[in-house]
Formats: structure tokens, C-alpha cells, sequence
């Protein structure tokens, strides 16, 4: 196929504006963002929206999370066959009926961003690495860019992968890139004392050794801070030399992100490498976010097969999520705050797009009982977390 033409602007170049959040409902356009994206050329014939202040009659801007969901008969980029896609993410290959959830791109309020373009991808990131850290929808987000890269490629093109705990790297090896994750979920360090995992609420060196030198690095934490019982991931907390049992989640949260943002406000050379951080993923466990005043007994995602609309009252559907204050409230205290990949909102409209009882972990038993066994918290692939990557494209690239 032929190569993309390419800017011959440095990779890392975009100027970035970030607003606090504001909430609107305006009939069918949800405006909520504050990461506007200077110089990208205006097209008034869309109208869309996202999370954060809006800025509209800006010419000169994109605000790329300010927008709608529009149906486009052209998606997806690429099919379920895809070999990277775990099984809990492949709901094709594990029996969902529809596809109307594949045929919808996130468009803008006030500007028009290009279709992905995996060669073109590679070419401006030539000889350059890419690391994916934290939880599994980070891992969800590093499938999908792999993907998405590898179907505009030639199917000669060679590569390498390499599946590892906690660093699993993909290599296209033309092209001297790898995209890799790293799994973290709490970013933080985890020790094992006396047999007992202790979640140190202020190291980071542990897993931060892998994360040096690389070009463009993307973080993400969140879901992993709320698990109890058996999901919880930890049995003690560790700040300051005091142990605790437990503490308030959003606390420890907010302890943990700022030693992140301590590690990377002293380490990362941003005149050499870019940092991106995904804002908090939304769940879909509650009906009654998006079905106010209607009778529902369902106590999942189970059967959505389409995206929310402008329908509802207040803004943001359902509760906007605390985790997200906090990682805002971080983010905005840094000497050199990572760009927020502001994902938030528009994801929280997309109760249609979770994996649901189409899940390759699930045994028969489980998906017979979707109330109990339905996943509303990743995401289908392909699916949602393509959109994520259309975004870190545009903004990695388009000034």
C-alpha cells in the first residue's frame, strides 16, 4: 500500500489548552472538556462535544473531547481476528449477535480528525518505543493501537511479541517501534512482607525502573483502588512507615497518584519523551444512570446495543466519578503535567460497547446469569478503545 504523506513537524509537537470541568446538556450534544488542541483546521458542518469547559467559535481550535457519537457504515479498522485481543475482550469471537456498536466514531465539536493511520503511525514514530502502564484497561488500550497499527500494514511486514508479567512488548520490526504495557494497576509499588502483599503507598522505584528512557509513555489507574474482598488486590497499606488495614480509597488514591507524579516530575526529560495519563474508564452497572424514569430489573449492560444519547438530565450520565476529581486535582499539581487523555464522558456514553456475558473467560453457567457475571467495565474489541486511540493519535501528531 502506499505511504501516507507525513508533516515533517516532530512527533511530540502540540500545543494543549486544559479547562476545569463543566458539565452542559444542550439537546443532542454533551459538553463537558477541556483539552483543546491549537491549529488543527476547523470543519462547522459537525456538531459534537465532551468533557470539560467547552470552547466553541474558536477557529483555531480543536476541542477534542467536546462531541457526539456519529454512526459511520466504515468502521471498525479492523476485525475480531486480530490475534492480539485477549478473550475478555473479544465479544465477535464469543458469540455477541449485534454489530451496531462497531459502526460509531466520536466527532468533534468543532473540527474534523483524521481516520487512523497505522503506516503513518509507525513512520513518525520510527525508531521509537511506546509503553502502555497500568491496569487491564490500559491493556485494553495497548490491543487495540497493536491492532489498529497492524491493519494498515502489509501482512509481510515483519514482527516480534513477546507475552510477559508485568512486560509484554510488541515489535514492528521495519519500522525499529515497540509498544509495549507494562501491568501496574496501582502505578505504585506492591511488596510481599511475611508472606502478606503490601500495597507502599509512596514507593514507585520498583516498577518505575522499567518506564525509563522510554519515548512516549501512557499511564492509567483507577478501577484497581475500589476492589474489596476477593478482587482486592493488596492486605495491607503502607505510607509513611505506618501500616493500615484499610483507608478511605480515594485517599490512598490520591497518595499513590502524587508519588507518580513526584517520580515523574524528577525523571522524565519532557524535551525527549511524551507522557500521556487515560482518564478514569467508566462502568455500566447501574440501569438507572441511563434509563431515569423508566422501570428496568436489570442490574447490568447486558443487552445495550446502543450509545447514550442527549436524552438525559444533568449533564453526565449517572454520578461523574470521584476517582476522575481526584486524578484531575494531581494532574493539575505538577511542574510538567502529562496530557489527560480525557476519555471519561465520552466512554460513560458508550454503555453498549462492554464486553458483557460475551467474554472468553466466562464459563456457560456465568453467561446464563448476567446480573452476576456480565463485564461492564472493559470494553469490546474492536470496539470503544479505538476511539481512545484515534485521540492519542490526533493528539500525538495534528497541530
Amino acid at each position: 500500500m502506499a505511504n501516507p504523506k507525513c508533516s515533517p513537524s516532530s512527533p511530540f509537537h502540540f500545543i494543549a489548552l486544559s479547562i476545569f470541568l463543566l458539565l452542559h446538556f444542550n439537546s443532542n450534544i454533551i459538553i463537558v472538556s477541556s483539552v483543546v488542541l491549537i491549529g488543527l483546521r476547523n470543519h462547522h458542518n459537525n456538531n459534537n462535544a465532551h468533557h470539560r469547559r467547552p470552547m466553541l467559535g474558536n477557529q483555531s481550535s480543536c476541542a477534542l473531547f467536546m462531541g457526539s457519537w456519529v454512526r459511520d457504515e466504515t468502521y471498525p479498522d479492523y476485525q475480531y481476528s486480530c490475534p492480539m485481543i485477549d478473550p475478555q475482550f473479544n465479544c465477535q469471537m464469543y458469540g455477541r449477535p449485534d454489530t451496531d456498536y462497531l459502526k460509531y466514531r466520536w466527532q468533534p465539536v468543532n473540527c474534523q480528525i483524521p481516520r487512523f493511520n497505522g503506516a503513518d503511525f509507525l513512520m513518525r514514530m520510527r525508531g521509537k518505543s511506546v509503553m502502555f502502564v497500568g491496569d487491564s484497561l490500559g491493556r485494553n488500550q495497548w490491543q487495540s493501537l497493536i491492532c489498529m497499527i497492524s491493519s494498515g500494514l502489509p501482512s509481510s511486514s515483519p514482527t516480534q511479541f513477546f507475552r510477559g508479567d508485568p512486560l509484554s512488548t510488541f515489535k514492528f520490526l521495519e519500522y525499529g517501534v515497540t509498544v509495549s504495557f507494562y501491568r501496574a494497576p496501582y502505578l505504585v509499588d506492591i511488596d510481599s512482607v511475611q508472606g502478606k502483599r503490601v500495597l507502599r503507598l509512596g514507593e514507585i522505584r520498583g516498577n518505575a525502573n522499567a518506564w525509563r528512557g522510554v519515548d512516549l509513555l501512557s499511564f492509567n489507574t483507577g478501577h484497581w483502588w475500589s476492589h474489596k474482598g476477593s478482587l482486592q488486590g493488596w492486605d495491607y497499606m503502607e505510607a509513611e512507615g505506618t501500616y493500615y488495614q484499610d483507608m478511605d480509597r480515594l485517599v490512598a488514591l490520591e497518595k499513590g497518584l502524587r508519588t507518580w507524579a513526584k517520580w515523574v516530575d524528577n525523571n522524565i526529560d519532557i524535551s525527549k519523551s511524551r507522557v500521556f495519563f487515560q482518564g478514569i474508564s467508566p462502568t455500566h452497572y447501574n440501569p438507572s444512570e441511563w434509563n431515569a424514569g423508566g422501570m428496568t430489573t436489570s442490574r447490568s449492560c447486558y443487552g445495550e446495543t446502543m450509545p447514550m444519547t442527549g436524552g438525559t438530565s444533568g449533564g453526565y450520565p449517572g454520578t461523574y466519578p470521584d476517582q476522575m476529581k481526584v486524578v484531575q486535582e494531581v494532574l493539575t499539581s505538577m511542574n510538567n503535567p502529562p496530557f489527560l487523555l480525557d476519555i471519561t464522558l465520552l466512554s460513560a456514553m458508550r454503555k453498549d460497547a462492554h464486553p458483557s456475558i460475551y467474554n472468553g473467560d466466562l464459563t456457560p453457567g456465568q453467561r446464563a446469569n448476567p446480573d452476576n457475571s456480565a463485564d461492564c467495565s472493559h470494553w469490546c474489541l474492536p470496539g470503544l478503545p479505538d476511539t481512545w486511540n484515534q485521540l492519542f493519535y490526533a493528539a500525538l501528531f495534528l497541530h
